[in-house]
Order: C-alpha cells, then sequence, then structure tokens
C-alpha cells in the first residue's frame, strides 16, 4: 500500500505513522510522491490532526494536546503518541478493521500493567490509563490483568529478584530448520566436528560465568536450555553438559526452576530422557505446532503426527511432569477446521502447559523470503482461532500467565502462555517482564543486562553461527563479565 504523506515535517513522527499504517496493510510505503491514498497531517503545539483521502472518501480525526513538555525526549513521546492516535482513528475509519492492541506496538505489552501495579495504582486507573494513552480494548486489558496477577502468584517477589540473574544456554542446532525460523539453528546431520567445538566453547563460558557468580555471592533464579534444539546433541554430551553445569554453578540444587527444550520430537529418546532424569531436570518443551501432516511438512519439521504423540506418552511413562506444547495459529494452509483439530489431539495429552503463537512472518525465514509459496489464514480467521485456543484453555483448566507481541505477526495478535495453576514457567516470566538480568551463553545467545537500581538496559548477543562462536567466545566471555562488573559495580577480572 502506498500512501503520500502531506505536511509532516519532522522525521521522526514519520516512523509511529509507519508503523501504525502496517497493522492494517500487509506492506506500507509512505511516500511524498502523488498517490490515491493521501494522509495530510496538521500539528501543532495544542492538537494534531490528519485528514484521510482515500477510494474518493475523506476521514477526518484530531487529538488535543494538553501540554507540551519542555524536556525534548517527553515532548517527542507525547507528539508521537497524538500522532499514532489520529492515524489509527483514520485507518479504522477507512478499513472498518478494530485493532485491540491500540497504537500499542511494542512486545511487551504487560510491563505497563506491571509499573502500575508497582505504583500502586487504583485497578480502575490503570485500565482508563491504558484505554486513554494506548486505545488498547477492555478485552486485552482484561488478559493483560490475569497475567499479572498469575505471574505475582507464582513468583511473589518477582519485584525483588534485580540482584539475582537467570541464565540462557543457547544449542544451536537441529534436525532440519522450520521455514518460519530465524532463530540461530544449523542442521545437525554432518557435523559432528562442529558441535563438538561448540560444546568446548560452551563448557568454557559456562565455567567463566560460574565463576564469576560464585566469587560474587550471586544467586541463579532459573535456567534455561534453548536453540536450536538442545536435545539434537548426543545423549552424553548431554550428560556432560548438565555435569559441567552442576560443578561450575553455584548452588544449582536451588535454582527455582531449569527447562531443557526438546520441541523437536524426533530428538527425544529414552536414553535422553534417562540423562534428563539424573540431573533432575523435570521441565521440558515437546512442540507439535500442529497435528496435520502436511502442515509439518510444509514447514519443514520432519517429523510426524505420530511422532510427537508417541514420545510425549515416552517422557511421560519416563517422569517428565512439567511438560509444555507450542501451538501456532496461522501456519500455511490452516484455518479453524485444522486448529480445532489440533485442539482435539492436545486434550488427549494435556501437557501441564501450552502456549499459543501466532505466525509471525520474520524478515530473515524461508517463510518471509518465499511468501507466495505459503498461503495463510487471514486477520478474521486468525482471530477466530485465537478466540478458540482462549475457550479450550479456560475450559480445562489452564490460565494465561505470559504473553509477547510480533513485528508482522497475523491479524496483529499476540502470543500467550497458558498453565496449570502452579505450573508456570518462572524463566518466561523473567524474560518477558524484564525484572533481572538474564545471562546469554552459547550460540547466539542474547544476554540482557538490567541495571538494579534504574531498570535500564542493555543488551549484548554472542555470535550466532556456530564458526564465528568458535571462533570467538573467549573475547565475548570476557566482554559479559565486564558487563557485568560494572552492572552491579564489582571490581572482578577473569582468571
Amino acid at each position: 500500500m502506498f500512501i503520500q504523506v502531506k505536511g509532516l515535517y519532522d522525521e521522526k513522527l514519520i516512523r509511529p505513522v509507519q508503523l501504525i499504517s502496517n497493522l492494517f496493510f500487509e506492506e506500507t510505503v509512505l511516500t511524498d510522491e502523488e498517490k490515491e491514498m493521501v494522509m495530510t497531517f496538521s500539528i501543532n503545539e495544542s492538537k494534531a490532526a490528519v485528514s484521510l483521502a482515500a477510494d474518493g472518501n475523506r476521514f477526518e480525526s484530531s487529538r488535543n494536546i494538553e501540554e507540551l513538555p519542555e524536556e525534548e525526549k517527553e515532548r517527542r513521546k507525547v507528539l508521537k503518541n497524538a500522532v499514532s492516535h489520529v492515524v489509527l482513528d483514520v485507518l479504522t475509519q477507512f478499513t472498518g478493521i478494530k485493532q485491540n492492541w491500540g497504537v500499542l506496538t511494542g512486545i511487551r505489552p504487560t510491563k505497563l500493567m506491571h509499573k502500575h501495579h508497582q505504583e500502586n495504582t487504583d485497578k480502575i486507573k490503570t485500565r482508563d490509563y491504558l484505554k486513554e494513552t494506548y486505545m488498547i480494548s477492555d478485552e486485552k486489558i482484561t488478559l493483560m490483568e490475569r497475567i499479572v496477577e498469575r505471574q505475582l502468584a507464582m513468583v511473589p517477589d518477582l519485584y525483588n529478584l534485580r540482584r539475582e540473574v537467570s541464565i540462557y544456554i543457547g544449542i544451536p542446532f537441529c534436525p532440519t530448520k522450520c521455514a518460519y525460523c530465524t532463530f540461530p539453528a544449523f542442521a545437525i546431520q554432518g557435523k559432528q566436528g562442529r558441535v563438538s567445538s561448540f560444546l568446548s566453547g560452551l563448557h568454557y563460558e559456562m565455567e567463566k560465568i560460574g565463576d564469576w557468580l560464585k566469587h560474587n555471592d550471586m544467586k541463579i533464579t532459573t535456567v534455561y536450555y534453548g536453540g536450536g534444539t538442545p536435545t539434537s546433541i548426543t545423549a552424553q554430551e548431554m550428560d556432560d553438559l548438565y555435569e559441567h553445569m552442576y560443578n561450575v554453578f553455584p548452588d544449582v540444587k536451588n535454582i527455582r526452576e531449569i527447562t531443557v527444550e526438546a520441541g523437536r520430537p524426533d530428538t527425544i529418546t529414552p536414553d535422553k530422557l534417562d540423562v534428563l532424569n539424573k540431573w533432575k531436570i523435570d521441565r521440558i518443551s515437546i512442540n507439535p505446532q500442529s497435528y496435520t501432516q502436511e502442515t509439518l511438512h510444509a514447514i519443514g519439521r520432519h517429523h510426524t503426527v505420530e511422532e510427537t504423540i508417541d514420545k510425549f506418552h515416552l517422557a511421560r511413562s519416563m517422569g517428565m511432569n512439567n511438560i509444555n506444547m507450542d501451538l501456532i495459529i496461522g501456519l500455511p494452509g490452516e484455518g479453524t477446521d485444522e486448529f480445532q483439530h489440533t485442539l482435539d489431539e492436545t486434550e488427549k495429552l494435556m501437557p501441564e502447559s501450552l502456549t499459543v503463537h501466532t505466525l509471525s512472518f520474520k524478515r530473515a525465514s524461508e517463510m518471509t523470503q518465499n511468501r507466495d509459496k505459503y498461503k495463510v489464514a487471514d486477520r478474521n480467521e486468525a482471530e477466530k482461532m485465537m478466540e478458540m485456543a482462549e475457550n479450550w484453555t479456560g475450559k480445562h483448566g489452564y490460565v494465561p500467565y505470559y504473553l509477547y507481541r510480533q513485528k508482522n505477526i497475523v491479524g496483529n495478535l499476540e502470543n500467550v502462555g497458558y498453565a496449570i495453576p502452579g505450573q508456570e514457567s518462572i524463566y518466561n516470566i523473567m524474560i518477558m517482564e524484564e525484572m533481572q538480568t538474564i545471562i546469554g551463553i552459547g550460540c547466539g545467545a542474547a544476554s540482557k543486562f538490567i541495571d538494579p537500581e534504574t531498570g535500564k538496559i542493555e543488551q549484548f548477543a554472542n555470535p550466532k553461527d556456530p564458526k564465528s562462536y568458535n571462533e570467538r567466545f573467549v573475547e565475548y566471555t570476557d566482554k559479559k563479565i565486564e558487563k557485568l562488573n560494572k552492572l552491579f559495580s564489582i571490581e572482578y577480572t577473569t582468571r
């Protein structure tokens, strides 16, 4: 969609116009060249207004600005919000599409709710603020309230964990790479030399970070093995890795939660489950994504539906009592009928937690680069599938406990984690609400350093491909320790 923009002379206000327009159209190009759709802006210190001319019709919207702050950053924030409001309004008039998340385009909406909760803001005032400032619907505000309530029930000291850390350990290998995936994930077949080199570097990182944690009496809240698929490596390599964790990390027995993603059922074997049991790791993910075989083939998952079911039963029979499963709304060729089938099959298994993702067209994924090959559900059908998920989880005793949003997500929806009460993933809460530093270890692992006093966030990522990681893991480990020293005001050097 090409939109001619007039009267908007501040380049920094172009961005919110682009973001809001993208909520309505698959791809928006803003230009000053003459086009059939024209947005004309009028902005001063007391009002932001826009007129949209399209298809022979004219739509108008304005928003009063009570007072522009003197501080430049806050001033721009108010102007950005006003521009976003009027653009959302005229495009809603033109398209008839209601955006339940309003002008909010951020990834973590529940952080807004937590901020007000920490300030002891009245619940009604919080709702009014979210509706007025961001135009979020009552339905989504209620969802946010429910999630914050569950998070605080599961982690009552959530606001007091900034002087602890969580650890993310990235294993960048999978049997094959899914079409929608942009995570560090490299096909493992024939790469054993590279795997061995990577694991050597990973052990080094764990040792040095563990040494720093012990030296500074720093507690670990959670550990999460992600990827890739951490169960792609051999049972012996897994055993060595977890033994190393117990040896180099402080007080592992008192870590609140250790999760290993076993997302690809074609990587799960009895000997690997034995290893998980040996090291008392009982929270795993087994991710069907869909229970339609044609869909699995289309997205590059080379396992069968039956294998997902069989491996779930195997894990359950071998003592795995906290299993998460991921489902994806909007996969190629799937609509409400296919999603109902997936829910019906999930009902036969009843995992402890269920994460319902909405398909996102990530820039670097094979699916995005070849989008014409993949027919996906439209906005209305995606919304119906999300409603089906909400109803199904509610009926079966699951509660929502975390959510996040992504760019280019089908239907401008969200990803929601549901769990049987008491089985919520603490790591998922920590990573989404950004309440503490998360140290990323391994290939492609991103660290998120959160200042324990101000809450300011700094991100730092390891190399994404195994070759670069193998060449530079020492350098990146030293840099992380330098950042940790500065963050926690600690005088310490690597040894």
